[in-house]
């Protein structure tokens, strides 16, 4: 087994609001993994928290890292609620957790034992599936990309019905994941891209996503958060690749099974 993660703050000023880990149970037979991109609020706006982006996907993260990997008999959208439920009683009590822009994130977990890889992918980060035929496949959940091509995305449709969903203070979100199942003799290896990482592929159009998988197993994922600030600063207005920022937070996993 051959796994590699790598982070890198869009701004070595400001926290880093990335989450990546993996767990490998005792026993040595299977394993998870969780990628969590904490949603950064407007730089005037306010949250109603007192803690901020970085404690919220810390706690989530290590939540549902926990479950995932030693709550087997719990499926991974149950795993996602009890997870938010458990980082909204830590703070419930100091922060107004139904403010829109409350700390949240989006969210990618798989989890994998002998018989079977399991998945869930909330909001715009991705997971990627290789087959043991070489065949790559996104596992995304399109429905910002689908508001974006109609229009402009707007903070209004964040967790509302016709809009899209991220993990926050409501339990309930998890049924808006897109979850699946896949045999675990027809995987070969996993990755999982915050969009900051992914963008080598949706902004910069530098190769299709097995392109992208192809570099993160030759030469890992601190090369491929190399070259996506490479072509960062190479436009580092937007003109050539419009962008929400210039810089982002960029966070990969790579896990040969």
């Amino acid at each position: 087994m051959r796994i590699e993660l790598s982070t890198r703050p869009g701004d070595p000023g400001r926290p880093n609001e990335d989450f990546v880990s993996v767990a490998l149970p005792a026993g040595g037979r299977g394993g998870a993994l969780v990628l969590l991109d904490g949603v950064t609020p407007p730089p005037a706006g306010k949250s109603g928290c007192a803690h901020g982006v970085p404690w919220f996907t810390a706690r989530l993260g290590g939540a549902l890292l926990e479950l995932a990997s030693s709550r087997r008999e719990m499926t991974l959208a149950d795993c996602l609620s009890a997870a938010i439920s458990r980082t909204a009683e830590a703070h419930r009590d100091r922060c107004d957790l139904t403010h829109r822009l409350t700390p949240q994130a989006t969210v990618v977990v798989a989890r994998w034992d002998a018989e079977v890889v399991e998945h869930l992918v909330l909001s715009d980060s991705a997971l990627l599936i290789e087959g043991v035929d070489g065949t790559v496949s996104a596992v995304l959940d399109d429905r910002i990309a689908r508001l974006a091509a109609a229009g402009r995305v707007t903070d209004a449709q964040r967790n509302a019905e016709g809009g899209f969903f991220t993990a926050a203070a409501d339990p309930a979100v998890s049924a808006r994941a897109v979850t699946g199942t896949t045999a675990r003799g027809d995987v070969r290896a996993l990755a999982a891209l915050t969009d900051g990482a992914a963008r080598w592929v949706e902004v910069f159009r530098q190769g299709r996503w097995a392109d992208c998988f192809a570099l993160l197993a030759k030469e890992g994922p601190q090369a491929l958060i190399d070259r996506v600030r490479e072509a960062e600063l190479a436009d580092p207005h937007g003109h050539a690749f419009r962008r929400g920022k210039p810089h982002d937070d960029a966070a990969a996993l790579y896990a040969e099974l």
